[in-house]
């Protein structure tokens, strides 16, 4: 079971994470987590290009070790890199000393300070260790694109309906969620630019 909108509760409880980037702009804040993936992501930069729409990629350092040239494409694009860890360890399921390996092997390859724990699943441990290097960002809808008993129109529906001002959204560039996210984006981007909005990279220097 997942949420597809994060409740305000949670976002107060937990207001040590960034949930959404809220702001006088009419920004949307496109993320894609699991890739780069070489069958889905160049796609995808294309969609985005093709719109002058900019993202953030949460990347896993075994798969940007694999794909250095996408890496370098996403960057080259304007587009700003995050660390989802280097093995995509659940960290409920993890040590704490073995998960923050994990995120420090993957920052070996993408040296950023943006991170996004893989299934949005920290301790605190781990998150009170983290946040001392990075800034930790989550979201405010999550569509689904990874459900495989949800059709890709309910993926545009559940995206479009919760999206406002500010809203981090995360899709995935990988495998599973392909024909979803390929579907999805472009009639995404095309409601929302028609409503005047922007897609803005979330980076560093956002947070000063």
């Amino acid at each position: 079971m997942y949420l597809i909108k994060i409740p305000k509760i949670i976002k107060i409880f937990k207001k040590d994470l960034i949930w959404d980037m809220p702001g006088e702009e009419k920004n949307i804040y496109l993320t894609f987590d699991d890739g780069p993936e070489k069958d889905v992501t160049p796609q995808i930069l294309d969609i985005l290009d093709c719109y002058e729409a900019k993202a953030t990629f949460f990347c896993t350092g075994s798969k940007a070790d694999k794909h250095p040239e996408i890496i370098d494409k996403i960057k080259k694009n304007g587009h700003s890199i995050g660390n989802h860890s280097y093995s995509h360890l659940k960290g409920t399921k993890t040590s704490t000393l073995l998960y923050l390996a994990d995120i420090a092997e993957c920052a070996e390859i993408l040296k950023t300070n943006l991170l996004r724990p893989p299934y949005g699943k920290i301790t605190r441990q781990q998150k009170n260790s983290i946040k001392k290097q990075y800034k930790i960002i989550m979201w405010s809808v999550l569509p689904g694109d990874f459900d495989r008993r949800v059709p890709k129109e309910m993926i545009l529906y559940r995206a479009s309906k919760y999206t406002k001002r500010g809203t981090i959204i995360v899709f995935h560039d990988n495998i599973q969620a392909k024909e979803k996210v390929i579907y999805t984006l472009p009639r995404y981007i095309e409601h929302f630019g028609n409503l005047g909005y922007k897609f803005a990279p979330i980076t560093e220097e956002l947070f000063g």
